[in-house]
């Protein structure tokens, strides 16, 4: 095979990538629209939440819609711009040229690796900072007793009581779950400003019957002394809201891989369910195979039944494919949480499947 880029080569991955980059922000716009603004209509002066506030947080939201509809945009854009050229009979002559389909399928998939390398970088980097933001902005409009800060965590306030957490997380294990905030401190002051106390917990656990306090070291600023005591564990007599505390700190779908490893490590040292954690782990990991191998898998209907069809059968056809594997992917990895076996199998499996009816297909058309 000869070596990369050739003059075809270009052409073909700039087709392919236009047609890609209009799906792409076609399906972005309605998601923004439908899967973003719609739904904060309930949440409409709730606070200082109004319709700009909405806006703001939705748009700070779109680093991560366009990572999660990647996918879906690069084979529905793959397939319309392969069926354009095959409409046109480009294909044809190219491989009348003495291009193989393999070569044209490295070409195309030359192509979605650089957007596929982006989306990588964006969702370990600025998806996750950007949905902190969101969630920040939405959180302090909402309640003004709860601030989402990006270097100093969370602060909220119950009348005197000022508390901080550095990071937070919702726990389960079986069907018992609860709020769990790490790094956390109390600042308690008198009616007239003074700081009476200050105490740092280790964690702090909101369960059914209330806050608890792990690990607790408080200094109390006396008239004329300080003191200094230490418990292993106290209750919190406190009424803030653990479903706001919940909804400000950040979900496992929305974190960085290594934020999820880091999590991951954190509940098995503690003999927690990292189930859910290792889940969306092993996806990042396996998101540019998916990309590649979905695909991979579409493309030999380009050769044949695309030629054609309009516009409507290649969408139609796309639109199949990607739906047809986030199904098979999804039972997959649910299977793999209730059997309790290796999530990476379940991300390797769907991927090696597509790309076992990609070869099949290729055969078989060449024969």
């Amino acid at each position: 095979m000869r070596p990369f880029p050739k003059l075809h080569d270009l052409y073909i991955g700039r087709v392919v990538l236009a047609t890609v980059l209009l799906t792409w922000m076609v399906l972005l716009g309605l998601d923004f629209i439908i899967g973003g603004l719609v739904p904060q209509i309930s949440d409409l002066g709730k606070g200082d939440y109004n319709f700009f506030t909405a806006l703001t947080t939705v748009s700070y939201t779109l680093p991560r819609r366009a990572y999660t509809l990647f996918p879906t945009a690069a084979v529905i854009g793959s397939l319309m711009g392969l069926g354009q050229l095959a409409a046109t009979s480009e294909l044809t002559a190219l491989r009348a040229l003495g291009l193989s389909r393999r070569r044209l399928s490295i070409a195309v998939a030359l192509s979605l690796a650089l957007l596929t390398a982006l989306m990588v970088v964006n969702g370990e980097t600025l998806a996750p900072w950007a949905q902190r933001r969101a969630d920040a902005v939405k959180a302090a409009a909402k309640s003004k007793d709860l601030i989402v800060a990006e270097y100093s965590g969370l602060w909220a306030r119950e009348g005197d009581i000022f508390l901080n957490a550095q990071t937070g997380q919702e726990m389960s294990d079986g069907d018992d779950r609860w709020l769990e905030l790490r790094d956390v401190r109390l600042y308690e002051f008198s009616k007239e400003g003074r700081l009476q106390s200050l105490a740092h917990a280790a964690v702090a656990e909101h369960r059914p019957g209330g806050w608890l306090l792990r690990d607790v070291n408080r200094t109390r600023f006396e008239a004329k002394s300080v003191v200094r005591s230490k418990v292993a564990e106290e209750k919190w007599e406190s009424q803030l809201d653990d479903t706001a505390l919940a909804a400000s700190v950040a979900r496992p779908r929305y974190l960085s891989a290594t934020a999820l490893g880091d999590s991951i490590n954190y509940r098995k040292r503690n003999g927690l369910d990292a189930s859910e954690f290792e889940r969306h782990y092993w996806a990042r990991w396996f998101y540019p195979l998916n990309v590649l191998a979905l695909c991979l898998a579409a493309i030999p209907f380009a050769f044949g039944t695309l030629r054609s069809g309009g516009l409507g059968k290649r969408l139609f056809v796309g639109i199949v494919f990607a739906l047809g594997f986030w199904m098979l992917q999804e039972q997959f990895v649910q299977l793999a949480g209730v059997f309790k076996f290796d999530f990476r199998l379940a991300y390797l499996l769907p991927p090696a499947l597509m790309l076992a009816i990609s070869a099949y297909l290729f055969r078989r058309r060449s024969g």
